[in-house]
């Protein structure tokens, strides 16, 4: 036992278990059993076992060797027999020993040397293969849970080009490249919603499955590695990555029956692996340069793949056979974009045109110049209507024959990549100087803006936290202006009521004062009557007297002449009593005509009275009625201006209550993720 080795059992410490590398391990073992048949002279099943890169690159039956999956590694699986065609063939299975020296090693990830970095093979989590392509909107939207982080991997000094962005097909949901990250944001709110890492390196590639539960991510570290993430949307779970590639993954796309991964990039291959296990199941090798961007088409049928040079072919997507040469682009392909009827694909490249080619035959249907310099970006939307920007830094849409309908207000740098939101009511397209422009389709108005590299929490928390105070001053001072409106209303409405009170009692006092003056008139014309008839009652007396009086006269008369005769004095002294008795009814006819006078005068100065008692209730009353419209006038002002005051309170405090919970939320997020010392 060594001296090391003695002191480090001394110490209560285990020894450091030796590192199985390829070059000091794994190299021998292949000279010796396998490159008879697997070296770059002799490439059986194009497997090259001699040559680190050569083997991690795999053969015609796909990945060889998986790290940190020994039991899944095709290599172990043929050399320890659990798996045809045994290896070496025709021979007895190799000794344990050396079964177990590739087993630990592929275990360890596969290292090349004793400085290498390994990238360790990463299994399904879950089965989420689908029996076949679903279509249409699923029965619950995906949507990314409230237990998603909210702090960046990274927070930059400076915002960097965002090159890589999709959004879901049925949520309001934009995915962002950044930094060894991806962000998601609600395109109806614009706020963050989430943070995924993506340790790999950059993302280059963002797509959602069709049925949007799904987010493929895919990117590396140019010149060293790449591989491709699938992330659960509903679970904020990282399910499976695939690739091992020596360079970084320019495009990528996930089948629509989840089933099948094609990737591509700078090694010039279309890779397709399976999401049931993570093996290379067909590796296309027809391009001439950089895959720069790939896309199954929304049926799961086909693949259309395009290059750096121009090239663009269709594949059958479960066969990798190909299915059509499509030729038109003059330099690179920057995007492929399917409409969704699966009939039509689009391309746009680097010759600033967009062309489009029917699935029939194969022909171009469509093409034309979109935008002077080169095209960077397409994407359909369900409708069929296409979005599109380029290095021109102008985002424009277009119908589905190519017709302009709308171009949006110039990018202050090249434009990178453009998409529709999930209804189609949004556009968003990113530049060079990291901004992501948010607009609405409708009128081309810009609603926001997005950003690859975010504040962190305690920066949106310092944020949000001004915009609160903002917020509460604006809240008080709509507060006021809502009360001393409501104090306006409250007189407003006291003089309308007093008013309508006063048309009341006005409206009273004159019918009363008209009541009055018919009573009034009533009792004048029975005095009249009264006069009238006491006047006629008068002469008739006056004239009984005057006629009894004569006659009294002249019976007397003859009476004196004879007064012996008895009879004659009788009559005299009769008619004389009747004369006095009618001169005394005449006295009193005379009384009562003047007593008739007197109360006719007293009636008719009450009639005087009466009409001046009518024409003063009266005048009232029309003055009170005038007063009553400028004072509902001004209760429906009061109103109308206390339903706007109303309005904007409420607006203002809802607006106070949704930072306010913006607050909180950075607050707990600052609490529960502090920024690294």
């Amino acid at each position: 036992m060594n001296l090391v080795l003695i002191l480090t059992l001394l110490s209560g410490q285990q020894a450091k278990p030796e590192r199985i590398t390829f070059d000091d391990h794994v190299l021998p073992i292949m000279k010796d059993k396998c490159v008879g048949c697997h070296s770059v002279d002799k490439k059986r099943g194009g497997l090259v076992v001699n040559n680190y890169t050569a083997l991690m690159a795999g053969g015609s039956s796909g990945a060889a060797v998986k790290p940190g999956d020994p039991d899944g590694s095709l290599l172990y699986k043929v050399m320890a027999h659990t798996s045809e065609p045994f290896m070496p063939p025709k021979q007895d299975k190799l000794p344990q020993a050396t079964l177990d020296v590739i087993h630990k090693w592929i275990a360890g990830g596969a290292p090349e040397n004793a400085g290498s970095k390994v990238v360790m093979a990463e299994k399904p989590k879950v089965d989420f293969t689908l029996k076949g392509v679903e279509k249409g909107k699923p029965a619950v939207v995906p949507m990314p849970p409230a237990t998603l982080p909210l702090r960046t991997v990274i927070r930059a000094g400076r915002d960097t080009a965002v090159t890589a962005m999709a959004s879901s097909p049925w949520a309001p949901l934009v995915a962002v490249g950044g930094q060894k990250q991806v962000l998601l944001y609600n395109t109806d709110s614009l706020e963050l919603v989430g943070v995924l890492p993506f340790p790999e390196g950059t993302p280059n590639v963002l797509k959602f499955s069709r049925n949007g539960s799904l987010l493929l991510v895919g990117g590396g570290r140019a010149g060293k590695s790449g591989r491709v993430v699938i992330w659960s949307i509903t679970k904020g779970e990282r399910l499976l990555a695939v690739g091992d590639e020596n360079d970084t993954v320019l495009a990528a796309d996930i089948s629509p029956d989840q089933t099948r991964i094609a990737l591509g990039g700078p090694s010039k291959l279309v890779r397709i692996y399976s999401t049931k296990d993570g093996t290379l199941l067909h590796e296309l090798k027809k391009h001439t340069d950089w895959i720069t961007s790939l896309e199954f088409s929304p049926d799961g049928v086909l693949l259309a793949t395009g290059d750096r040079n121009g090239g663009m072919f269709v594949w059958e997507a479960f066969t990798a056979r190909e299915y059509f040469a499509l030729r038109g682009h003059t330099a690179a392909i920057t995007d492929i974009s399917w409409r969704p009827d699966s009939n039509v694909v689009g391309a746009c490249g680097e010759d600033g045109t967009i062309r489009l080619f029917e699935m029939e035959n194969g022909g171009q249907i469509r093409n034309w110049g979109a935008h002077g310099g080169g095209a960077r970006s397409m994407h359909y939307a369900r409708d069929g209507r296409i979005v599109s920007t380029g290095r021109d830094r102008v985002t424009k849409l277009w119908d589905g024959n190519g017709a302009a309908q709308r171009s949006f207000e110039a990018h202050p740098d090249v434009a990178l990549k453009t998409v529709f939101s999930h209804d189609a009511g949004r556009v968003l397209a990113s530049d060079w100087t990291g901004q992501i422009a948010v607009w609405n389709t409708a009128d081309g108005k810009r609603v926001g803006t997005l950003t690859a590299n975010p504040p962190t929490p305690e920066e949106q928390l310092a944020a949000t936290q001004a915009t609160l105070a903002e917020k509460q001053k604006l809240f008080e001072a709509h507060t006021a202006t809502f009360k001393a409106t409501e104090a306006i209303l409250a007189k407003a409405m006291t003089d309308l009521a007093a008013a309508q009170k006063a048309v009341t009692d006005t409206t009273a006092a004159f019918k009363a004062a008209e009541q009055k003056l018919a009573q009034v008139r009533a009792t004048v014309t029975t005095s009249q009557t009264a006069l009238s008839n006491a006047q006629k009652e008068e002469k008739a007396k006056d004239t009984l007297a005057k006629a009894l009086a004569e006659a009294a006269a002249k019976v007397k008369a003859e009476a004196e002449k004879s007064k012996d005769n008895t009879k004659l004095q009788e009559v005299a002294t009769r008619a004389e009593t009747l004369a006095s008795q009618a001169a005394t009814e005449w006295t009193l006819a005379q009384k009562n005509t003047a007593d008739m006078a007197a109360a006719l005068k007293v009636v008719e100065s009450s009639l005087q009275a009466a009409q001046q008692a009518v024409q003063t209730a009266q005048a009232a009353m029309q003055t009170a009625t005038n007063a009553v419209p400028p004072l509902d006038q001004a209760v429906k002002n009061a109103q109308a201006k206390l339903a706007s005051d109303k309005a904007a309170l409420d607006q203002i405090t809802a607006e106070l209550t949704a930072i306010k919970a913006i607050v909180s939320k950075w607050q707990a997020v600052a609490k529960a993720t502090p920024a690294d010392k």
